[in-house]
This record gives structure tokens, sequence and C-alpha cells, in this order.
């Protein structure tokens, strides 16, 4: 520090303040030490800034991969929420935790971390108040029940239901059926598929549509199954509406081996999928996108506005994704 002061004209003092962001510097005495930290190829310690300012500009990501396997659409949050991280002069971790509360605890009381997103939200999510509890900075990807104390943001998941049954329905689709994952632990009041499944239920009855929810495995073998399920369970119907996607190309394979036609006989529509799963399947199924993607990049924008002093009211915010007609939807048969 002491060659970059004297080149710079500056104290030492002054030099410390650039590199730890500590004190206001003028812009022009900043661009003198900057200059001179390139010409003597200076390079900020981190660990160094860090202690200084009481910020190690790390954000953790909390995902609990174990219960919920990494996806295309989950890669897509890590990218966008990574890139604006590295925008802000942040790092992003990804932490995979598990449903512990004293592995949060650990997380947060070592002083690591500047704050938390909280990605994968129950309505009723205890990790919420024990980070409450700790006074650590979050922002949620995602809702609780009464998400109104916090900032937020999430999928549309109501608007998309609403938007693929409106599609449908202006095909001429009354009979419709919602395919779900199975029920089990880890999704017992996982925000996106009780908002679906109550979205699309009060649609169809203040409609007069008939909606049923049938669920199978969350993978192609599963998919096949569900084919013969489909056709014995609800062979009424003429439109699937699919959230659980792992399963999609396995079941749309199996109905054409069946002697079942996509879109002839069935017209199908992912909810919250990505164009790589709506591709893979023969034909190419329509598609509500999931924006994984900016849902990272404003995830991180709003914590570290948060943690910056520069974001003013709560983040309440929903995006929808982009409907991709595919070649999967026709009017019904007959």
């Amino acid at each position: 520090m002491r060659d970059v002061a004297r080149l710079a004209g500056v104290s030492v003092a002054t030099v410390s303040f650039v590199v730890n962001d500590s004190k206001p510097v003028s812009p022009a005495t900043r661009l003198r030490v900057e200059s001179a930290m390139v010409e003597l190829d200076f390079r900020r310690n981190a660990v160094a800034r860090a202690l200084a300012s009481r910020r190690t500009r790390i954000i953790a990501l909390l995902f609990p991969v174990l219960q919920h396997r990494l996806s295309d659409t989950a890669a897509r949050f890590f990218t966008g929420a990574a890139e604006a991280a590295a925008e802000l002069g942040y790092t992003v971790v990804l932490w995979p935790e598990p449903d512990d509360p004293d592995a949060l605890r650990d997380l947060t009381s070592d002083g690591l971390i500047d704050g938390v997103i909280l990605m994968e939200v129950r309505l009723d999510d205890r990790r919420v108040d024990q980070l409450l509890a700790a006074k650590t900075p979050l922002t949620l990807i995602g809702r609780t029940r009464d998400p109104s104390g916090l900032d937020y943001v999430d999928v549309d998941f109501e608007g998309m239901v609403e938007q693929s049954i409106d599609r449908l329905q202006a095909l001429g689709h009354r009979d419709l059926v919602l395919l779900e994952e199975p029920e089990r632990e880890d999704l017992d009041g996982y925000g996106p598929v009780v908002r679906v499944r109550e979205t699309f239920h009060a649609v169809c009855a203040a409609r007069g549509l008939r909606g049923r929810t049938l669920r199978c495995p969350p993978n192609p073998a599963g998919g096949r199954a569900f084919a013969t399920t489909l056709l014995e369970e609800a062979p009424e119907a003429t439109a699937l509406l699919v959230l659980n996607d792992r399963a999609a190309v396995g079941f749309v394979s199996e109905l054409g081996r069946l002697g079942v036609s996509v879109p002839r006989d069935l017209s199908v529509v992912l909810i919250g999928s990505t164009t790589e799963v709506s591709e893979t399947a023969d034909p190419e199924l329509a598609v509500l996108v999931s924006p994984a993607a900016q849902l990272g990049r404003m995830g991180v924008e709003t914590l570290v506005g948060r943690l910056d002093g520069t974001l003013g009211e709560l983040r309440h915010e929903l995006v929808m994704g982009a409907f991709l007609e595919g070649a999967s939807l026709a009017p019904p048969p007959g």
C-alpha cells in the first residue's frame, strides 16, 4: 500500500479507504489511487477487505438439493444469480442445505456470509423464522403463506395456470387433467405445487370445466406408466397440464405407442418448464417457460440492494414466463 500511496500522492489511509470501500473518497483521488494500483499490479486482498469492512460480499443461495434434484430450471436460477452477483461485486455460494436447523445456524453464525437467498420455499417455512431470529438479511425466490413483511420475487404460478386454461378453453377443451409428482414429505406445503393445484381447481370450478389431479413419479418410466393410468382413470380428458415435466417425454412416447395422438386426441401444456424439455418430446410440447434466470438475477439484486441500503420499500414481484405454442395444442377430438 505504501508504494501505491507514494505513486498516487496520497496517504496510506486513503489507499485503504479505496481498497476497502470503507470511507468516501473523491472521484479524482480514487482515480489516481486505482491508476497507481494498476501500474503497480496491486491486487485487493479479499480477506483483508472483509476484515476492514465487516462484509465478506458473499451471498448464500439455499437450495435443498438432496430433496429437489438439480434440473435445467434450477441450473438457470443459479446461473442468473451468479452473473448478477459478479456484476455487483459479490460472490454466490450454493448451500445445498438439509432440513437441519443446526446446519442453518452454523451457516449464519460464523460471519462467512452477508445474506441469504432462500429457494424452494414452503407456505410455512421454518427457515424464514430462523433466519429472521438470527437477524440474517434474506430475500425469497418464492413465497410463504404471508410474505407481506419480506422481500420476495417469484414465478406467477397462478397466472401461468390461468393462461394455460385460457388457451385450452379457447380451443374448446372442457375436460382437463393436472399432472403432478406423487405426494411426499418434502413437497408438503411446497409453494409452487400448492398454488398450481389450488388455482387449477378454482379456475375450472369457476368456469364450469371438469378438472382433476393425477400423479406419477418424476421420471420417464413413471411417465410411460402414467399413459395407461390416464386412459384408464380419465378417458374423457382432452387436455393435460403438466407440472411434472421429468415424466413428459415418457408419457408422450407411450401414448403414441398406445395409439393416442398428441395433439389430435390430447393437448399437452408444460407449466414452468424449459424449452429443452419441450423440444425433447415428439411432438414439441407447448410450454410456459420458467423465468428462472431472470428470477435468480432479481433475487441477488434485491438482496444486494437491501445490504447496500439502496432498496427502499419491500420488493414483492411476480414474473410470468413466455408461452411457447410448440406443436401439442389442437381442438378436442370430435
